[in-house]
């Protein structure tokens, strides 16, 4: 590896004496190398078209033989194949790249011929070129290069373009070879990128504001989780990376905004999976005067919208299922989907003692942690029913001790007005009709705080600023969180939470001893 860095070295000096670069500062491309392939899919084979063209990008192959080379040049877009002929190159000067210290608007021109563009560019070197289209006579769209500038000297060689890069854990530690190499992947990218824009339009074409809040919290709060500590050394206060934007956001409402969001990114101390991520993206949604019945048609209609979009259709596939997210879709309570995958009715249970006693005759697990008969009656739901709800389904109605801040049912005592929307198995949406009452809302955050003593690090503790905003008073409100990076693996089919976040968190790399930091066998 350490002879191929050198070697691109000596061809980088080779070409600084030539003018070219090897490291420059712009180019003007004229075309992206796919509309040139749209616009010119007329081009008959053996032909020409005398329009010049300027593109730029990386070379990811090349094939030299005798006196002609094919290059493949791959910009943003995709790729176009480079027709180099020695008797076009060996006529015409290469246009000099603006170089790094150059004193004039270009650096010395060098002539542009075959050898040094056969010999000096590698697999993997950013060029821009300039020339005519020609379709081979296999029916390649080409640019018949003219002229040609070294725009950035690649010291480290691509994967194996065969291959591309076989090992997972590479892919996401050095993300930047698998866009390189992988077209997959960028595309999963772009769809997350249009899902997010898609989601802001649709929310803000309804009057819904995004109002940032923060990020450093001194209370915790809005989830059950375990938060990243830190420490502000000016204000000498410690501070934790915030595990939600609920608490806040219903702030806003207290202070008068009907419709909020914010779509941002949340830090949960927890473990690692194919569906977890400490640092994930979520949306919050808040709904002034609407319930969590309202929320349930918010939701289907704004992430079908948004599938419409992205994917063209509401009808997809994910690892090999059929997925329809056209609404309306399913619901029902926790009670009922229990009842009918295991047979237990957890209304007919008094006490938590006769729930686990019948959980462990279906062979189910009862916690010493789920200490009530609304908590054995979530373990029930998450070992026998979250897996199979493959379809799009909104679960209601759940026990109030994991809910400590849903509104209380208005019709089935210990129950609160909340949903989760479950698709391939996955929590992909959570909701509630919002607990307004502040006297309620104390005595449910006093509860927790309780659970945190006794040992429950992911238990929420008392915001007292936030209770007291309860007490200045908050209307009837509905409110909505959606989790982007599991959203954005349904719509692009991907198996893990790390294809869809570019960066994910890994454990720190063991290297070989002596080898740099950065470098990566193909």
């Amino acid at each position: 590896m350490s002879e191929l860095r050198e070697t691109r070295l000596e061809k980088a000096r080779a070409l600084a004496e030539l003018g070219q670069g090897p490291y420059a500062l712009r180019f003007d491309p004229s075309h992206r190398t796919a509309a040139l392939q749209q616009d010119h899919a007329d081009l008959a084979n053996g032909e020409e078209r005398d329009l010049e063209v300027a593109v730029a990008g990386r070379v990811m192959t090349r094939r030299v033989m005798g006196k002609l080379a094919f290059f493949t040049l791959a910009d943003e877009t995709g790729p176009i194949q480079l027709y180099l002929e020695k008797a076009t190159l060996d006529g015409a000067p290469t246009e000099g790249a603006l170089a790094d210290g150059a004193a004039g608007p270009e650096a010395a021109a060098a002539p542009g011929n075959f050898a040094q563009i056969t010999s000096l560019v590698d697999a993997g070197d950013l060029i821009g070129v300039r020339g005519t289209l020609r379709r081979t006579d296999r029916g390649e769209l080409s640019v018949k290069v003219t002229s040609w500038s070294m725009l950035t000297k690649g010291l480290q060689p691509l994967p194996d373009k065969w291959h591309g890069l076989a090992d997972v854990e590479t892919r996401y530690r050095q993300r930047y070879l698998d866009l390189i190499v992988s077209p997959q992947t960028r595309e999963t990218f772009r769809r997350r990128a249009r899902m997010v824009s898609a989601m802001r339009r649709w929310l803000d074409e309804r009057d819904f504001l995004e109002i940032e809040t923060p990020v450093l919290q001194s209370v915790p709060g809005g989830a059950d989780a375990r938060p990243f500590e830190t420490h502000h050394n000016a204000l000498d206060l410690p501070l934790t990376l915030r595990i939600a934007t609920e608490l806040h956001l219903k702030r806003l409402v207290v202070g008068g905004f009907e419709r909020v969001y914010e779509l941002g990114r949340i830090f949960r101390n927890e473990g690692i999976s194919t569906r977890h991520n400490p640092e994930f993206t979520s949306v919050e949604i808040y709904q002034a005067y609407a319930d969590y019945n309202d929320m349930m048609d918010l939701t289907e209609q704004l992430i079908a919208s948004v599938c419409e979009q992205v994917c063209g259709s509401t009808t997809i596939t994910y690892q090999g299922t059929e997925i329809d997210l056209t609404p309306p879709w399913r619901r029902a309570t926790m009670h009922e989907l229990v009842q009918q995958a295991c047979g237990l009715d957890f209304n007919a249970y008094s006490s938590r003692e006769e729930a686990a006693a019948a959980m462990a005759a279906k062979g189910l697990e009862a916690p010493a942690l789920a200490d009530s008969v609304g908590r054995l009656l979530n373990e029930a739901f998450e070992q026998t029913v979250e897996a199979n709800l493959i379809q799009p389904t909104f679960v209601t109605d759940y026990p109030v001790e994991i809910s400590p801040l849903a509104r209380s049912h208005r019709s089935k005592p210990g129950l609160v007005e909340r949903f989760e929307l479950f698709i391939v198995g996955r929590e992909t949406a959570n909701a509630f009709s919002e607990l307004t009452d502040p006297v309620d809302q104390r005595q449910r955050l006093e509860a927790q705080q309780d659970r945190r003593a006794a040992g429950d690090l992911e238990a929420q503790g008392v915001d007292e600023d936030f209770l007291q905003a309860l007490e200045v008073g908050m209307p009837p409100t509905g409110g909505l969180g959606i989790g982007i990076d599991r959203l954005v693996m349904l719509l692009t089919d991907s198996p893990s939470i790390r294809d869809v976040i570019a960066f994910p968190l890994l454990r720190p790399e063991v290297r070989p001893e002596g080898q740099p930091q950065g470098h990566q066998e193909p």
